[in-house]
């Protein structure tokens, strides 16, 4: 049977999961859990895989869920949702708008809610893993499944690398991944090579010698300092880092002293680095720690500065021959609205897990914005003003066609290999 026919034989079955895969994405939405908290989402995932009949594993890397399907001799293909929210007062005015609050890691009280899209993720693979294992007949070869905890911090995919993933599911020949994004509803995009950029969030403790504000002169200021230090600091993308090299330097925090009229003895300056390849990293992330000695001993800093680099992000560069043969069956099935998805300054953590595997991967992006609403908005030239984006407390992907084309984007890549 040739690709699209055996695609569209397995595709027979989208009606008959649009209901329940409805409800689950708005049970989902409505009950966000926060990095490492995701119990319950990991429970409704493990139940929903093991009536399908994958075989599962729970508790990976914490909350992660692995599931597989083996059906017979080919390909194992690896699929990929990650399942965690945001801390973030849900504002989406939606009848399944989340309510919750919990803590935080810190113990903080806060409000959450799926300001990501991670819910749409979760919801089409448990589609995509249904559908598969309703219509065996058509495809041949394994359906590995993994729900990944925190993506949000970075460190998920890792959690689960280092609790035995590799043991725990058979050799796969490619990983596969998507992400919900403020584009219109029905259209995937493909990218081949860097698509995601690496993160790096510095948090710096500049000192100096305080004292009082009307007595300047015997101390030295780390406000000034500080502020010096972010001024420079823009120099190392517009001086430093080639017009064609895209990367993104933003001084996020900057936390000094506790009244009008007192010096204090130090700042704390906290910047985020975006970029896409290993040499623009190095060399930002050494550009930093340079200004910043270089500032210190300018000002007379009395002693050393102090960094600490977290919340780290591996790039994602997706495999040119990966990327052309989904691109390729993508045209096949939706047509144009396969389109080329733009160079994303966001960060994920799923190349984690192809790269430890050791196997070739993709990751594509699929829209979830009213196309309507989306074109008018393009058409006014407010795209920007008016199409909320992830991670807003108003990013709120529309059902259908999203859950949808997600579904079938998922169905239709794996099947390129399956």
């Amino acid at each position: 049977m040739a690709t699209n026919a055996r695609t569209e034989a397995v595709l027979t079955g989208l009606a008959g999961i649009r209901g329940w895969q409805e409800e689950l994405y708005r049970d989902l939405h409505r009950h966000p859990e926060l990095s490492h908290q995701e119990q319950r989402t990991a429970g409704i995932v493990a139940g929903r895989l093991r009536q399908a009949g994958f075989s599962v594993h729970e508790g990976v890397g914490g909350t992660g869920v692995v599931g597989v399907l083996a059906n017979g001799d080919g390909p194992a293909v690896l699929l990929r949702a990650d399942m965690d929210a945001l801390p973030i007062r849900e504002a989406t005015g939606l009848p399944y708008a989340s309510t919750v609050t919990t803590a935080d890691a810190a113990g903080n009280g806060v409000p959450v809610m799926h300001a990501c899209g991670h819910d749409v993720h979760v919801a089409c693979l448990l589609g995509a893993a249904q559908l598969f294992a309703d219509a065996t007949e058509h495809w041949r070869g394994t359906v590995v499944t993994v729900f990944q905890p925190a993506e949000e911090v970075g460190d998920g995919a890792r959690t689960m690398l280092d609790d035995r993933l590799g043991e725990l599911v058979p050799k796969v020949d490619v990983a596969l991944a998507q992400h919900v994004l403020p584009a219109p509803a029905g259209v995937v995009g493909t990218h081949p090579g860097p698509v995601l950029s690496a993160a790096d969030s510095m948090r710096i403790t500049v000192h100096g010698r305080g004292g009082h504000g009307s007595m300047p002169q015997a101390t030295v200021d780390p406000v000034v300092l500080a502020a010096m230090i972010v001024i420079r600091l823009q120099t190392v993308i517009s001086r430093e880092t080639a017009p064609t090299e895209a990367a993104v330097l933003t001084v996020g925090s900057i936390a000094a002293g506790t009244k009008s009229n007192v010096i204090p003895d130090h700042a704390v300056i906290q910047l985020n680095v975006r970029t896409y390849s290993d040499a623009t990293r190095t060399a930002i992330l050494g550009a930093i720690r340079r200004i910043v000695v270089a500032e210190c001993q300018a000002s007379r800093s009395p002693k050393d500065p102090e960094f600490e680099v977290f919340d780290r992000f591996p790039p994602t560069v997706n495999d040119p021959d990966t990327t052309a043969r989904v691109g390729s069956a993508f045209t096949e099935h939706f047509g144009d609205r396969h389109r080329t998805m733009p160079l994303q300054t966001a960060s994920e953590d799923f190349s984690d897990i192809p790269t430890t595997l050791g196997v070739p991967y993709t990751y594509w992006g699929v829209g979830g914005i009213d196309p309507d609403t989306y074109r008018k908005a393009e058409q006014a030239g407010r795209v920007s003003e008016d199409i909320p984006v992830n991670h807003s407390a108003t990013f709120a992907p529309v059902i259908h066609p999203t859950l949808d084309t997600g579904t079938e984007a998922l169905v239709v890549a794996a099947l390129a290999w399956l």
